[in-house]
Order: C-alpha cells, then sequence, then structure tokens
C-alpha cells in the first residue's frame, strides 16, 4: 500500500469514526500563526488556506494573531487557541506550559529536510563578512535578535554563535533588540542594525514580499538544519475535532481531482511548504538538547557558586543525555 493509499484509507476511517461518534462535535476553531511577520503579511498567505480547513472539516476556523510567540503559547494555554502553527522552539514552551501536542510537521516546499537560522548584514557592508568579524566583540555592532521563543531568531544563534564562543551578546554588542524576522530583515536593509538574525525562510518569503529589501542584504552566517516547523494542538482537544483537522492536514495536496490537488497545492507553495507529514513530540528533542546546552553555557558563566554550578551542570547533563538517548531510539517524525 503507498503513501497515498494510505491517506485515502485514513481518511475513509476517521470519516467513518467521525460519523459514527455522539453528536457533540465542536463548531468553531481557533488556528494560531505566530508573528514571524506583520500580521498583514501572515494574513495574505495564511487566511486562504484556513478558508480550506474551514470547508473540509466543516467548522469556523478563525485565526489567532498576537505581537509576539508567547501571546500564541499564551493563548493555547489559556484556550483561546486550539491549534496552531508553531517553531520548534515555541512548540516546545507550547507542548511543556501549554497542554500542546505535536501532530503534524510541515515539509518544504523546495524539498529542503529543514531550514537554516542565518546572520544577515548589509550587502555593502565591507567590515562585516564573516561570524568573526561580528564576534570581535568591540561594542560597535549594533544587533537585532529574534523573538525569545524563535527557534531560529533566537534559540539556534544563542546556542551555535554566543554559547559556544563564550559571548554574552549585550557585552560584545552596542546594542540588542529583539524582534520579529520580517522586522529585523527590514532593519538591516534600512541600516537600522548592523547584524541580524533571520532564517532561509523567512528570507525566501521575502523575496516574494520585499524584493528590493533582498538586494540589500547578505548572508555571513549558517546555522546547522532545523527540524521544519510543527503543527501543534491542545492534547484535550475534543477527539471529533482533532480526527477532522487530521485528516484534512494529512490529505491536503494529496488527495481530490488533478485540478484540486494543483489549487491545494498552490496555497501550500505560498506558505512555502508542500503536504504535511505525521509527526509527534519527539519531533523536538533536538530542540531539548539545545535549550540544555545552552542553558549549560549560561549556568558555567553565572555567578554561583563552584558547589552550585557543579550540582546544576550535573542536572543538566543528566537531563542532557536523557534526550541524546531518546533522539537515537524513537523516531523524530
Amino acid at each position: 500500500m503507498n503513501f497515498f493509499t494510505k491517506m485515502a484509507a485514513t481518511a475513509a476511517l476517521t470519516a467513518g469514526m467521525a460519523a459514527s461518534t455522539v453528536a457533540h462535535a465542536m463548531d468553531e476553531l481557533n488556528f494560531g500563526i505566530i508573528s514571524t511577520e506583520s500580521t498583514q503579511n501572515l494574513k495574505t498567505t495564511w487566511l486562504p488556506f484556513l478558508a480550506e480547513m474551514e470547508k473540509h472539516t466543516g467548522m469556523k476556523v478563525k485565526p489567532f494573531f498576537a505581537s509576539d510567540y508567547a501571546g500564541v503559547i499564551e493563548g493555547m494555554r489559556f484556550g483561546k487557541v486550539d491549534v496552531a502553527w508553531f517553531g520548534n522552539k515555541s512548540a516546545m514552551e507550547a507542548v511543556d506550559r501549554a497542554g500542546g501536542e505535536v501532530f503534524a510537521q510541515t515539509v518544504d516546499s523546495e524539498g529542503n529536510p529543514g531550514y537554516w537560522s542565518i546572520l544577515i548584514t548589509q550587502s555593502d557592508n565591507t567590515d562585516i563578512n564573516s561570524l568573526e568579524d561580528v564576534l570581535k566583540c568591540d561594542q560597535s555592532i549594533d544587533f537585532g535578535i529574534g523573538d525569545p521563543n524563535s527557534t531560529s531568531g533566537f534559540l539556534v544563534p544563542t546556542t551555535f554563535v554566543f554559547a559556544r564562543n563564550d559571548v554574552d551578546p549585550k557585552e560584545c554588542f552596542k546594542t540588542v533588540r529583539n524582534a520579529n524576522h520580517e522586522t529585523n530583515l527590514l532593519a538591516v536593509a534600512n541600516g537600522q542594525v548592523d547584524v541580524a538574525t533571520n532564517n532561509t525562510e523567512n528570507w525566501r518569503r521575502l523575496e516574494l514580499s520585499k524584493p528590493e529589501a533582498i538586494t540589500k542584504i547578505k548572508e555571513i552566517w549558517r546555522s546547522p538544519l532545523i527540524p521544519s516547523d510543527p503543527l501543534v494542538w491542545k492534547k484535550d482537544l475534543d477527539e471529533d475535532a482533532k480526527q477532522k483537522v487530521y485528516t484534512f492536514i494529512m490529505t491536503y495536496g494529496r488527495l481530490g481531482t488533478p485540478e484540486e490537488v494543483k489549487a491545494q497545492r498552490k496555497i501550500l507553495s505560498d506558505l512555502q511548504w508542500a503536504p504535511f507529514r505525521p509527526s509527534s513530540d519527539a519531533q523536538l528533542y533536538p530542540i531539548r538538547v539545545l535549550e540544555i546546552t545552552k542553558n549549560m553555557a549560561k549556568t558555567k558563566a553565572s555567578s554561583m557558586s563552584e558547589e552550585e554550578k557543579t550540582a546544576k551542570l550535573k542536572e543538566l547533563e543528566v537531563e542532557k543525555a536523557k534526550y541524546e538517548g531518546l533522539m537515537a531510539s524513537v523516531p523524530q517524525s
């Protein structure tokens, strides 16, 4: 049985299960969207997809936007968000703090196995061409970092740029400010900051929406690969709603007439995605290891007593080893 046949079987099975369920189904679903860009830009690409979700599930689907990632996490925590698109770091926070559960993973429209965090500067900046130039730490650089709950904008550069090189950004740079990916990219393009974090997905998206800004920037550092973004639902979401959402997500862009599939894939491609694939909380194991590694570096640089440091580092090592073991033994998607 090939993948598409399996998806058709899954759709038929879940439809049958839904039909046999006592009529208590939800009629409205709140879908959270993290603030990687301006709300207007996000609406342009997301509203057509949410309209399709509404048509296929029979539930009214309402978008939930917030000014930062924490707003969507808190929205899920307090029952204002039922399903959401997160980055891996914010998904981890939603799982730990908001009763979330990963159930699907986005797939890059160009076939990439994930995406990369990058550092960018002005294309005509002759003084900054490499990570070494960024880390000269003479407090001459205005630096733009991402939302604290962003994987590529904050966690990955904090781990691989700063923690790995024993650098405190506040001591290294003239100023450090937090903003979303789009704001950071435009700030670099307009000369408001010298260097900022971003990622390859956002770069590609802004090539379409802000092509003039892209010509003004260049990439000077790229991270190791980051797993593609997850979709998360409330673990206690109504089971009938889960079945409808899961069937829609797993069959969208795969099942239907050739014309329907083509139209669906166009909507997905506007989000920079191909059809989704199943996933679970195991997708977050590598991100947990990164977070622990960052905390270990933070502990080493802290003002704790040596005894306190030793105890805390031992605790973190045990936790890190646990997730590294899980990464080796449990499928991550």
